[in-house]
């Protein structure tokens, strides 16, 4: 039993040892900094396509859900890029995006409820409900 345990605890130190935490670390460090890049690469982009009003907006959006405002965000770059913005974006304008968005998402998340015929039977609850007579 004490040379399984031996076996397990040995088999699982070299697999720790063969993830070269060297190599590992290094990769993660260069994720994280070509992250911290792009991140810096967006705000400037967008600090260079909204006004003040617009980009305060957008700041409290993030507070309230962080995956709204990168949607808006993108949708802003993306046309930017394309070069559909003539000027910078103002908070009317910004709301103009952000009523697009949530149409479009309203749209994708549609729920429809198909109730299957007889399934449920009404007549059990007028037998519970007659069962004193």
């Amino acid at each position: 039993m004490d040379q399984d345990l031996e076996a397990i605890r040995r088999a699982r130190m070299q697999e720790l040892q063969s993830q070269s935490p060297d190599g590992d670390n290094n990769n993660n460090q260069q994720k994280e900094e070509q992250k911290s890049r792009e991140a810096e690469a967006r705000a400037s982009i967008l600090s260079q396509i909204l006004e003040p009003d617009a980009a305060d907006r957008l700041g409290r959006i993030r507070l309230v859900k962080a995956s709204r405002a990168e949607d808006v965000e993108n949708r802003l770059i993306m046309m930017a890029r394309s070069g559909q913005l003539r000027s910078r974006v103002t908070e009317a304008q910004l709301k103009d995006i952000l009523n697009a968005l949530s149409e479009q998402q309203q749209e994708v998340e549609k729920v429809t409820v198909q109730r299957r015929k007889g399934g449920w039977d009404d007549d059990d609850l007028d037998d519970l409900l007659n069962e004193d007579t």
